[in-house]
């Protein structure tokens, strides 16, 4: 009696707990629900029309342009026309739908039969809990929210979505979501999707393109079908099985769909045009601020220059070589710009990235010096055998020309001169005049730096050769005129750089004097166009590296080649192919511009009977091996010799020019002119072998 009175008790005991919980767990749901409920109605508020949604892309568009206008390269999301969901083909939203939201049309926004079961396989796998995200939900994260694995960003994501289906049907949240979702290759909406993978518009979409793009949203870089065409084709194929599942196409559909007979568009042709804008483009970051609105870049490249300098390269390169080219008009504005033979297969900019040594294409900056120092290019040196601290430079032609004058040392590209030279005027005043001339790199200041065995780049050699042109003024390459918003507005406009005087006119004159000379009848013949040209070859040990560069009638060219891993190429010297490949391109270039003489005649070197030249041939001139260790008795040293100060790139502006020249900083300074120099006959000698 008293057991079961006790059993009675406990019974009613549970009851009243089990009736006090289900109480409070009703409160607590209702409290839940009108909390959900307000934050619902907060965020219903905030959501913009269906309007508004529909004019208001995500992301920044940049059109690249041309001088001339042209459109060469677009950047950025590419939004396709807006697509009425009735104008959307049935098997794109039956796809969409099946794939990604199978109850889409059931659920108030959040799934919670998905939800459910995604917490029972969490459980059960004992792994992280995994997406199961509605079509509403993707829609509101990708509008308003970011990609962050956070339960408070998924807290939100589900707050919206439970507005967006308060405020809109199902009909608005599918047209939203079908032309604002990304599907890879920069292609936002279905329209630009299909535009993109299959050239032609959403309203023609088939079933199995369909079932392609439907499979581009779980991971729109792995299945992209033109990056990786078997891996787009089986995912379509698990579309077609889930469409199937759901009823929505039959057996038979599903069989007479084949994905892969699905003929994709062509893609573009990646050209040279591309090296360009990838230089170009980086310096957008410090000239506008503008992030969002879609823009148009203005550029300097001549689409004619570009061709002709693509084909000349691509022409002219020795086979297993690479080869660069740049061109600068007088102004400083970047004509052309190739920094490979095929940017698909490589898109290292070998133009503006590459370091490698110039041979004696260096010896621009050797002769600037001597005639800063003096030398006229009249005066009389003495080619001959000449050991330095113990380096013993010898010439290509393995022979000595005796006493000859300066000029026709710089146009046989004579390298006893050119060591004799260095020692002379030092290689640190050498040094200091490349640094003025734009080169930004390391520069040794060995004995051997005269034979151009410091690394530089292509971009810092053709400035150089252009601040000569301009009579010793500086030049800075630019790439962009013009920013402008689609609609007009101009948000950049370039301004000329102001030019610093590198050196005295008559100095730079004077190197446009012996450069004439070398492409008359020296190392630079192959580079003739039939109009006046000023220019220099340069070649490296065991032929690894061979430059032209020179100007013409305004614009300054220069053309490197080599291999990459810079292994040996037969036969390329800069007075061969490369020379021969400026000429190319330039007589395209300068075509349409008047002959323009320079200021100072061509005076032709006097012929040496014992140089047996061969069209453009230099020989063995930079004294390093081919593990980078000095030759020929070259003094090593820590950091090949240069001063700590100068292992940096220096910017090229006026405090540097002014110290460079030694000015006292006053306005209207200028660099002394150094008095002339004997012109009798002069002997330039070197100290005696240690």
């Amino acid at each position: 009696m008293a057991k079961a009175g006790y059993k009675a008790a406990k019974g009613s005991r549970f009851k009243r707990w089990a009736v006090a919980s289900l109480k409070i767990g009703t409160v607590i749901a209702l409290l839940g629900l009108m909390v959900v409920g307000i934050f619902v109605a907060i965020a219903r508020g905030e959501i913009e029309s269906f309007e508004d949604l529909k004019s208001s892309p995500n992301g920044q568009m940049i059109r690249v342009r041309a001088a001339d206008g042209t459109v060469i390269q677009t950047l950025g999301p590419s939004f396709g026309r807006w697509i009425p969901i009735d104008e959307i083909p049935h098997e794109m939203k039956d796809a969409m739908v099946a794939v990604e939201d199978r109850r889409f049309y059931y659920h108030p926004g959040v799934d919670p039969y998905g939800l459910a079961r995604a917490v029972v396989v969490s459980l059960s796998e004992g792994g992280r809990m995994r997406a199961t995200s509605t079509i509403t939900q993707q829609l509101a994260r990708n509008v308003y929210l970011n990609n962050n694995r956070d339960i408070g960003r998924k807290l939100r994501e589900m707050i919206l979505s439970l507005a967006m289906e308060t405020k809109f049907s199902k009909e608005q949240i599918l047209e939203l979501y079908l032309n604002k979702v990304y599907f890879g290759g920069g292609a936002y909406g279905v329209d630009a999707a299909s535009r993109r993978f299959f050239d032609h518009g959403a309203e023609d979409i088939t079933l199995a393109e369909a079932t392609i793009i439907a499979g581009l949203v779980k991971a729109p870089s792995r299945y992209s079908p033109t990056a990786d065409a078997k891996a787009a084709i089986g995912r379509a194929g698990v579309v077609l099985e889930v469409m199937q599942d759901a009823g929505m196409i039959t057996p038979e559909e599903a069989a007479s769909v084949q994905p892969a007979k699905v003929r994709l568009a062509a893609e573009p042709k990646q050209d040279s045009v591309r090296y360009f804008t990838d230089w170009a483009l980086p310096q957008l970051d410090n000239l506008i601020d503008e992030t969002e609105k879609p823009i148009d870049v203005w550029t300097t490249l001549d689409l004619g220059m570009q061709r002709a300098a693509s084909n000349a390269i691509r022409a002219g390169v020795p086979r297993g070589a690479q080869g660069a080219l740049v061109s600068i008009d007088r102004d400083g504005a970047v004509r052309a710009m190739v920094g490979g033979t095929d940017y698909a297969s490589s898109n290292y900019n070998r133009a503006v990235t590459a370091l490698r040594q110039p041979g004696s294409a260096w010896k621009v900056f050797v002769y600037l010096a001597a005639l800063e120092a003096g030398f006229r290019p009249e005066d009389k040196v003495v080619d001959e055998a000449v050991t330095i601290n113990g380096w013993s430079p010898k010439n290509s032609s393995g022979t000595y020309s005796g006493e000859i004058t300066l000029r026709t040392a710089f146009a046989y590209s004579k390298n006893t001169v050119a060591a004799k030279i260095g020692d002379e005027v030092g290689t640190s005043s050498i040094a200091n005049m490349a640094r003025r001339f734009g080169i930004t790199t390391p520069i040794s200041t060995t004995p051997a730096m005269v034979l151009g065995s410091s690394e530089t780049r292509v971009i810092d050699m053709t400035r150089a050769f252009a601040s000569v042109a301009a009579r010793g003024k500086s030049v800075t390459p630019y790439a962009i005129t013009k920013v402008s918003t689609i609609d007009g507005e101009v948000i950049y406009q370039h301004k000329p750089a102001r030019q610093v005087q590198l050196v005295e006119d008559y100095v730079a004159g004077a190197m446009t004097d012996l450069l004439q000379s070398a492409v008359a009848t020296g190392t630079g013949r192959a580079a003739s166009i039939g109009r006046p040209v000023a220019g220099k070859t340069g070649t490296t040990s065991s032929n690894k590296d061979g430059w032209f560069l020179g100007f013409s009638s305004g614009l300054t060219t220069g053309v490197w080649m080599g291999r990459d891993d810079a292994r040996a190429v037969g036969n390329l010297q800069g007075g061969t192919a490369p020379a021969a490949a400026w000429a190319n391109y330039m007589r395209t270039a300068v075509a349409r511009r008047p002959v323009e003489n320079f200021d100072t005649e061509v005076v032709f070197p006097e012929r040496l009977e014992d140089e047996e030249m061969v069209l453009g041939e230099e020989g063995e001139e930079v004294l390093v091996d081919e593990n980078g260790m000095p030759i020929e008795g070259v003094p090593t040293g820590d950091a090949g010799g240069i001063p700590q100060h100068m292992t940096e790139p220096e910017p090229l502006d006026e405090a540097w020019i002014d110290q460079a020249l030694d000015r006292s900083g006053e306005e209207g300074d200028q660099p002394p002119v150094p008095a002339p120099r004997n012109t009798g006959p002069k002997t330039v000698t070197a100290p005696p072998p240690r």
